[in-house]
């Protein structure tokens, strides 16, 4: 399985030639390093939640133009899709195939926000070897520890380095894949990134520090 980041919270899945975009949102596009014609080949699209950084519905428009790709989402998310005539799939909690894929589709909490209403959130256990939680950090989810690899949130105005490394630490991932950073210049990123890599190499936790267009995993 191979991972692909396009920027902040923007990935690609492949597997066996199939590919599935989770989470085409504003922040991934906003200076032009990302376009939507990268995406023109995928067979699926996941949208976890309504917020821009995950979803931005004209940027979403142009991909679909491209492939006509299915969007699979929850009900929240749903309802602004239909507002803007996108056709869609709602996905409650349980598990679903997509190619290669299953995918186990959880409701999850996001982090508090500061003055704003928590979205409905979906987050998902990925061929039973990778944790992505989104935007939560929620003790409910290290009945995961173990997992090979988490998807993990490493800068928010919702949260900080400590709160995500206790997170990590007690989840005891094999690796990490880090996300939702398209808010900072590089040199913050190459220096926090080593910040997380020597914390979690004394805790024998691998962290990948993949954050340019097209940085990819292999699991």
């Amino acid at each position: 399985m191979k991972i692909s980041k396009y920027l902040h919270s923007c990935l690609v899945f492949e597997l066996d030639g199939y590919k599935l975009l989770f989470d085409p949102g504003k922040f991934s596009f906003a200076e032009g390093l990302v376009t939507p014609g990268m995406f023109a080949d995928v067979d699926g699209i996941i949208i976890t939640h309504i917020h821009p950084d995950h979803l931005d519905i004209g940027i979403l428009d142009q991909i679909l133009a491209l492939n006509n790709a299915p969007v699979y989402t929850n009900a929240q998310v749903g309802e602004a899709l239909t507002k803007a005539g996108l056709t869609h799939t709602i996905w409650n909690d349980g598990t679903y195939n997509l190619g290669p894929f299953k995918l186990q589709a959880k409701t999850v909490k996001h982090e508090l926000i500061l003055d704003n209403p928590l979205p409905q959130m979906t987050g998902f256990i990925i061929n039973d070897k990778v944790l992505h939680p989104v935007d939560s950090m929620e003790d409910a989810l290290l009945k995961c520890k173990g997992i090979e690899l988490l998807i993990m949130v490493t800068m928010a105005p919702f949260t900080n380095e400590l709160r995500i490394t206790e997170f990590a630490d007690k989840l005891q991932p094999k690796q990490i894949l880090p996300v939702h950073d398209g808010y900072a210049k590089d040199f913050f990123i190459e220096q926090r990134y080593a910040a997380y890599e020597k914390h979690f190499e004394k805790h024998g936790i691998k962290f990948n520090p993949v954050y340019k267009v097209g940085d990819s995993l292999t699991i």
